[in-house]
């Protein structure tokens, strides 16, 4: 249920006293103000083989305008809204999983609505900042916690967050989030969740990362606590910089009576190698995840990352936002190129594979990836982007399907 929150005292206060001051030689309620803003125009096409629904053809565009300013001359105090819409533009021809789909079409998850994405209170006392309200969390690579940039509507959750870096390399990160708005045009879910975060920065070639995740969900019924470690770096050898990421998660019983349900069950674990080399501008890499999984019959549970930004991960056709049974194995290998005033093109493969066989059967299919973004000659902020996905089903049913994707997209931001 939607609730008023901290979210709503720093709305409330800036259309209240944006423009006002408290008294003639008094302190200003607002200084110092910045605004922000983006436009990202996108045209997105899914086509799913044998389906039986019509090729979704979504052109969309997202509108977000923001505000921070430092608040009644305090120091270290401030305020951040950002208010978010997102418009079809000719007309809706894709499911867009809003109460009023029109299931004719393949799913592009984009429904029109606006909200506020952020609107938070921040207090900044020397190396600790404090944020209450609703803003956007995205820990390390956001495997685990994200906004979900990619599609037009971002993740925001209402919560209370604490950073400390009062130590050179470390820096320290605990929240509880108490409510979180998801992509769709939906009320915003309550939740019970205490994120805590922690890394060090040993130099460029090692940093470690320690997490414990206690994940509470009212959309899902939802709770797990997940404790993780990762290693992460950029290593020089022999004129190339090779980037690296080494990590590990276990995913246990929720640590607490999760949202509408009893205390949830989970027996699951992570972990994933993955090296990105950069050769004078030619990007060559691999990487393998494993999100584990169940036989159905052995106790064990399949992986789950809620909160995070899936789009990032296990291939841009979507296939996988949410883990198989027998959870996920994916092998993967990137060639690119990247060069200032070139852009960045990049080809990705996958191949993906069940963790336990269901049904008798553990290929998943592949993927063909494909990128190019470069920014636009001429005109300050403004980036475009031509990208594809080509998924070839494999013998699991419900990922026996060929799915095709492609994007184009000029973003916009001030």
């Amino acid at each position: 249920m939607k609730k008023i929150t901290l979210s709503a005292v720093a709305v409330l206060s800036l259309a209240g006293g944006l423009s006002s001051t408290l008294g003639a030689n008094d302190f200003t309620l607002f200084s110092d103000a910045k605004v922000n803003g983006e436009v990202r125009a996108r045209y997105e096409n899914v086509d799913l083989e044998d389906s039986g629904k019509m090729e979704a053809n979504a052109y969309t565009v997202r509108a977000t305008l923001g505000l921070e300013a430092k608040l009644l001359g305090v120091d270290g105090l401030s305020m951040k809204v950002d208010g978010t819409t997102v418009q079809t533009i000719g007309g809706t021809r894709y499911n867009d999983l809003s109460p009023t789909k029109d299931t004719r079409y393949e799913v592009v998850a984009d429904p029109e609505q606006t909200r506020f994405t952020q609107a938070y209170l921040q207090y900044k006392y020397g190396a600790t900042t404090a944020k209450a309200g609703r803003q956007i969390v995205n820990l390390d690579n956001q495997r685990f916690i994200g906004s979900v940039d990619w599609r037009q509507m971002m993740q925001s959750m209402d919560a209370v967050t604490v950073t400390n870096t009062s130590v050179a390399g470390l820096t320290l990160t605990g929240a509880y989030v108490y409510g979180y708005a998801t992509v769709f045009d939906e009320p915003t879910w309550d939740s019970k969740s205490v994120i805590l975060n922690g890394s060090y920065k040993v130099n460029d070639m090692v940093k470690v990362t320690a997490y414990d995740y206690m994940i509470s969900s009212e959309k899902a019924s939802y709770g797990s606590d997940t404790v993780g470690l990762a290693l992460t770096g950029d290593v020089p050898v022999a004129g190339a910089k090779i980037n690296y990421r080494a990590e590990y998660a276990k995913q246990g019983d929720a640590s607490f009576k999760t949202i509408g349900t009893a205390k949830a069950q989970n027996d699951a674990y992570y972990y994933n190698l993955d090296a990105l080399a950069n050769v004078s501008g030619v990007l060559l890499g691999a990487g393998y995840e494993v999100l584990s999984g169940s036989t159905g019959t052995d106790g064990k549970t399949a992986f789950s990352t809620p909160l995070a930004t899936l789009h990032k991960f296990n291939g841009w056709a979507d296939k996988f936002l949410t883990t198989p049974t027998g959870g996920l194995v994916d092998a993967s290998a990137t060639l690119g190129y990247t060069a200032a005033g070139l852009g960045k093109a990049m080809v990705v493969y996958h191949d993906f594979t069940t963790d336990k066989s269901m049904g008798g059967n553990s290929d998943l299919g592949t993927e063909l990836d494909m990128l190019y973004t470069n920014a636009i000659p001429g005109v300050k902020g403004l980036n475009g982007l031509a990208k594809a996905a080509f998924y070839d089903g494999g013998d699991v049913a419900g990922n026996n399907k060929n799915l095709n994707k492609v994007w184009v997209e000029l973003d916009y931001k001030f």
